[in-house]
């Protein structure tokens, strides 16, 4: 299936990479060997289930445009476009205040490269900063194992530096740790992200 960006370039999947685990490596923290996507999706469930707050995955915008019908149970979409640049990955209510974050994973030891966000996922999350709402990153250091809630604040701070001469292009990890709320794995939840976002509140 081709699916092209609103500007028309055509989007690429990054291809699988295939990664043998042990049986240790997969229970070596409460995710259990799962992406970060999937961590925070559990985790929701989680809140949702114990009514401690209503947060769900955006849908991505799809426009269909080519559908080839094999046979009558069986369509298979060829080719498709994003309706619209997504903005990020996560949004709803908790204690009464307006929450969005986006996710981000990185296998960078000592920084988080800049390019993992988009300028619209940065303009979008200042537009909601303005509206009082509650915007932060989850970023994931996979190779330290190490997670961490950053401000939009902090983010957005370190995303218009990068324009000036000698800015720059990532955020170090002594940032992180001197900055950002770092978050434990646990049971349940998986990620206990709302209790950093206690302190953000």
């Amino acid at each position: 299936m081709t699916i092209h960006y609103p500007n028309g370039t055509k989007y690429q999947p990054q291809p699988a990479k295939r990664t043998l685990r042990t049986k240790s490596s997969l229970i070596k923290h409460g995710g259990r060997g799962m992406t970060l996507e999937q961590e925070i999706n559990e985790s929701n469930q989680y809140y949702l289930a114990h009514e401690i707050a209503v947060i769900h995955k955006k849908p991505t915008p799809i426009q269909i445009v080519k559908v080839d019908y094999p046979k009558r149970s069986a369509a298979v979409i060829r080719e498709a476009y994003f309706r619209q640049a997504s903005t990020t990955d996560y949004n709803g209510v908790y204690r009464g205040r307006y929450i969005d974050f986006d996710a981000k994973e990185t296998k960078e030891k000592t920084r988080f490269p800049l390019d993992n966000f988009h300028q619209h996922q940065v303009e979008h999350m200042r537009s909601c900063l303005k509206q009082g709402g509650i915007c932060f990153g989850l970023i994931k250091f996979v190779t330290l194992d190490q997670l961490y809630l950053l401000k939009a604040t902090d983010l957005i701070e370190y995303w218009d530096a990068q324009e000036d001469a000698g800015g720059r292009k990532s955020i170090p990890l002594t940032a992180f740790e001197t900055h950002a709320i770092p978050i434990k794995y646990s049971l349940n939840p998986i990620i206990a992200y709302l209790d950093a976002v206690d302190q953000l509140i």
